[in-house]
């Protein structure tokens, strides 16, 4: 298959490993030649183009499976907009008006789109209820990827992530050395994400659909925070409770209502179309950032 994946970053990138692996033809799309020296080192074809810049799109070659994983880079909401939503229609416009339209579009979106639901599981089932203007976008855009790509003949699904982690993202001084503040953590290593993205481009898995991206376990922060000490053999580092986070009174408003989101995301649809996962909880996720952990500290 003709695969393109704009936004070919630190997921993209791994998704468009391991479908060249698997002999598919792989285009990775970045807005920066920086970011492209990175896909062509992966081995990809490597494209220049911005979704945020219409006109660039024509240079990205025609595609029977498209992956939408762009970035805002961390700004703001109506960065987000414009890449998400403007960005993401944009996208779905030109392809879809090719005299060869892509069969199927993946759209990696959060599962930061719930709200907050007390800590309580929630599914694909769950109503989403974001409660930040950027997960606003991120629930629209989501629209967009199924309904107005359905409507231009594409199928559309999201695979709609939990917190990435992986090398370079193990965040280990966050945890070791705290405080930690109470709450859960939804994970998925990104190797994961990657190969639940290319899972869901086979023919009827996930077709028309959202799908959560999560490892089998919601984990504790505390408890995480006290495994990875112990595993590394360093003193548990400090905590503290929501309340003692929030009464420090230097956090935007952004931050404090994440804070005050709590859910446990279940993989249990994902697991049932059959996906197998690599790293099925933190344990093993985090074994590779352990081990290099005390090789650095024990010299």
């Amino acid at each position: 298959m003709r695969v393109v994946v704009l936004g070919c970053g630190y997921v993209g990138l791994e998704l468009g490993r391991r479908l060249a692996d698997e002999g598919h033809d792989v285009t990775g799309v970045r807005r920066s030649d920086a970011g492209l020296w990175a896909v062509a080192e992966a081995g990809l074809d490597a494209v220049r183009a911005d979704v945020t810049e219409p006109a660039s799109l024509a240079e990205v070659p025609n595609a029977d499976w498209l992956v939408f994983a762009a970035s805002s880079g961390g700004r703001g909401a109506d960065a987000a907009r414009s890449v998400f939503v403007d960005g993401l229609r944009t996208a779905i416009d030109e392809f879809a008006s090719r005299a060869d339209p892509p069969d199927r579009l993946v759209y990696t979106s959060s599962t930061g789109v719930y709200g907050d639901h007390g800590g309580d599981w929630v599914d694909e089932s769950t109503p989403v209820e974001p409660t930040t203007e950027k997960t606003e976008v991120l629930a629209e855009a989501e629209r967009v990827a199924r309904e107005e790509a359905s409507a231009r003949g594409v199928d559309g699904t999201v695979a709609r992530f939990a917190g990435l982690y992986g090398p370079d993202r193990y965040r280990m001084g966050r945890y070791l050395n705290g405080p930690v503040t109470e709450g859960y953590l939804n994970m998925v290593h990104r190797d994961d994400a990657a190969g639940a993205v290319a899972f869901l481009l086979e023919e009827d898995r996930g077709r028309d659909a959202v799908v959560l991206v999560v490892d089998d376990e919601p984990a504790s922060k505390w408890e995480f925070a006290d495994w990875l000490a112990d595993r590394c053999g360093v003193e548990p580092p400090p905590k503290r409770t929501k309340e003692e986070r929030l009464a420090a009174g230097d956090l935007s408003e952004a931050a404090r209502r994440r804070i005050l989101t709590s859910k446990r995301c279940s993989n249990a649809r994902l697991r049932e179309l059959g996906y197998e996962f690599r790293y099925p909880t933190y344990r093993e996720g985090y074994q590779a950032a352990i081990t290099a952990y005390r090789e650095r500290n024990s010299r």
